[in-house]
């Protein structure tokens, strides 16, 4: 009886000896670094399988049974995963628990136009390009949008992606939070503003985005275009210029260029220009709709990137005698 008992232990011993080992071993990778994608809606079980079967698992069981005693099983993340170096059991469990995904990441800047932001859309290695053959329009049909101009719909940010995700995604992020961000710019809106709605007050933060050189000039620069909507006065603004002439702008503008008409013309067009100029961020749809209190109506760039301000022509023609003609 004390035989079998010492028996006994010793299996106990030598079975919690194995569980330990193959809990804490590192995993062999089948490749490093190594990578795999769980789906939507993977079982414990269904992720042992998967793992086992490219030998990155040897003890499926032991896998699913360390997954169910410390809670995990249901807390599996779908996504993309990356291990650049062997984990134990534990450490995987951990690792997809958490969806620590890999993950990607594009950088959308202010003042960018909508066909620069498809073009790095379009080259970003990290995505899978499912718009690349869509136009504009059906792209907008793609992510749900009820405008037909994508010009301007899209926030500024630098966003992170898994590996391998739909472009659709993206758009729809960079969509959903432009609409976001201009409800609550424009609920906040200073009183008794020449905009009728927040797409006027898109289209307004589009050209302060283009023509602010500094910081600390954008506030001004929204009141000089307010105080000339208020006014009746044309825009006379060079970035909607250069906006319609599309690609046959090279760099310059000339004289010819601001008397040819285009919709977007603001020398032989009065009011905001049809659509946005630009993707505008936090701070130029701030400004557009929180403009500085002056009767500003003319500015003049420096040449150091910052603008000098005029209440009249005369203060105007002045500041473009100094710091413009040579």
């Amino acid at each position: 009886m004390r035989f079998l008992l010492r028996i006994i232990i010793l299996a106990v011993l030598l079975g919690a000896a194995g569980v330990a080992y193959f809990t804490y071993r590192p995993l062999i990778l089948p490749s490093t670094p190594y990578t795999f994608t769980l789906q939507s809606g993977s079982s414990l079980k269904s992720v042992a399988h998967q793992l086992g079967e490219v030998q990155l698992l040897d003890q499926e069981l032991l896998f699913i049974w360390l997954g169910r005693l410390s809670g995990k099983a249901g807390q599996i993340k779908s996504g993309e995963y990356v291990l650049n170096a062997p984990v134990t059991m534990l450490e995987l469990l951990d690792i997809i628990s958490k969806g620590q995904l890999n993950q990607s990441q594009l950088s959308v800047i202010e003042g960018w136009s909508f066909k620069q932001f498809r073009a790095a859309v379009n080259q970003h290695p990290g995505l899978k390009h499912n718009t690349l053959t869509l136009s504009d329009a059906e792209l907008l049909l793609r992510i749900g949008a009820q405008e037909r101009q994508a010009e301007g719909l899209f926030f500024p940010d630098t966003y992170f992606f898994a590996s391998a995700s739909s472009d659709v995604q993206l758009y729809k992020r960079a969509y959903e939070t432009m609409q976001q961000r201009l409800a609550q710019a424009w609920e906040g809106r200073a009183a008794g503003l020449p905009l009728a709605t927040p797409y006027d007050a898109l289209i307004l933060a589009s050209i302060v985005e283009k023509e602010t050189g500094t910081a600390s000039d954008r506030d001004m620069i929204a009141a000089v275009f307010v105080n000339r909507l208020r006014k009746g006065m044309l825009l006379q603004t060079d970035p909607t210029v250069i906006y319609g002439m599309g690609d046959k702008y090279d760099g310059n503008i000339r004289k010819r260029d601001l008397l040819t008409d285009t919709p977007y013309n603001t020398y032989t067009r009065a009011g905001l220009t049809p659509t946005p100029i630009s993707l505008p961020g936090a701070a130029a749809l701030h400004a557009a709709l929180h403009p500085a209190q002056s009767d500003a109506l003319y500015f003049v760039a420096r040449g150091d990137g910052s603008s000098q301000f005029s209440n009249n022509l005369a203060a105007h023609n002045h500041a473009v005698n100094k710091f413009q003609i040579k």
